[in-house]
């Protein structure tokens, strides 16, 4: 049966081979108006072949599965997944990538698992780098085997060894805690702190919320991230802190600005400058333990509330943990005062 013009060819070739069915497809000319053949693959059958020619052609392969190299693929790659995540999920990609100069030249059916590991092993104790990196090559073998390259997912192997620093949290002293209060008034964004140990948030999160998603006369506001718990969640306002609240909601309605923590020029504060520009000033002027991190809020906030009366599932809620108990993300009236109430306890 001759197959269309264009559509591509099928040739049986000599020899006793267990692929005998080669399958090509012209892809272009050269200079001298000569057929640029493409390979589409080997097959047992004329039948088999046929099938894949019809796929090719309902659906081209956009890499070269054999020639294709490691940066070509992980151009493509990075086309197709950038768009879908957050800038400082790229940044780490893009510090990955920076370890595989040495290999991105090669042709990626090529890599095995010792030029993997190599580079892993260059990186020293840098456990979360290595984790980032395995997670990179997780995803590039799986956009490669997506785009029908048969290849091995080399980094299901990749040895990056066990965490063995764990971050130090240092809950706030009840007496840091007051000494705070009692300079709420003396130094900015002192008040920020407060919040953070008050509701439990990420630094982050308070940051991201909007003064729309601000409810003073209900006394919660909606925000969260990370997890899928944690995200949109209820965050009621312990009562000490909605006078707190209210004046950065004042002033970003003035200022014209959508978020509630605002800048000098009244626009987002970035955690970067508030770690910097803030937190570190507030921590030697109040003569604290310069080894507090803004998280050690969160943490603060849960040591706090276990000593409490409160509902452990409440606690969980107003932290974004996930619970087996919480079955939606549906809050009624009667769960808002139950946040309310648990937060409260708190003096």
């Amino acid at each position: 049966m001759k197959l269309p013009n264009g559509y591509g060819s099928i040739q049986k070739l000599n020899g006793n081979r267990r692929k005998p069915y080669i399958v090509r497809k012209t892809v272009g000319y050269d200079e001298d108006g000569k057929q640029i053949r493409k390979i589409i693959g080997y097959f047992e059958t004329r039948t088999l072949a046929l099938q894949e020619l019809a796929l090719y052609n309902e659906n081209p392969y956009d890499i070269d599965v054999k020639t294709i190299t490691v940066e070509k693929l992980h151009d493509k790659w990075q086309e197709e997944k950038y768009p879908k995540i957050s800038i400082k999920t790229r940044q780490v990609y893009n510090m990955c990538w920076n370890y595989c100069q040495d290999i991105k030249d090669e042709p990626f059916v090529n890599i095995k698992i010792n030029h993997l590991q190599a580079i892993v092993d260059s990186m020293g104790n840098k456990w979360s780098s290595k984790k980032a990196f395995k997670i990179m090559w997780h995803q590039l073998y799986d956009y490669a085997i997506k785009n029908d390259m048969n290849v091995r997912k080399y980094s299901e192997y990749i040895d990056i060894g066990k965490k063995t620093t764990k971050l130090e949290r240092i809950p706030f002293e009840e007496d840091e805690i007051d000494k705070m209060w009692q300079n709420v008034d003396r130094m900015d964004f002192i008040d920020t702190i407060l919040i953070l140990i008050y509701t439990g948030m990420r630094v982050g999160e308070l940051m991201d919320i909007k003064i729309e998603n601000v409810h003073l006369e209900e006394k919660y506001m909606i925000g969260g991230s990370k997890t899928e718990a944690g995200k949109d969640r209820v965050i009621p306002f312990h009562d000490r802190i909605i006078p707190l609240i209210k004046k950065y909601y004042n002033k970003a309605t003035e200022s014209n600005c959508e978020y509630l923590i605002t800048n000098s020029l009244g626009t987002k504060m970035k955690y970067s400058n508030y770690r910097r520009e803030k937190w570190d000033k507030m921590m030697e002027q109040l003569e604290f333990n310069p080894k507090h991190k803004p998280h050690d809020t969160r943490h603060t906030f849960s040591t706090r509330m276990d000593r409490t009366p409160a509902n452990k599932l409440c606690t969980k809620r107003i932290m974004g943990h996930a619970s087996t108990d919480i079955t939606d993300k549906v809050y009624t009236h009667k769960d808002i005062e139950d946040l309310l109430e648990a937060v409260n306890y708190l003096k």
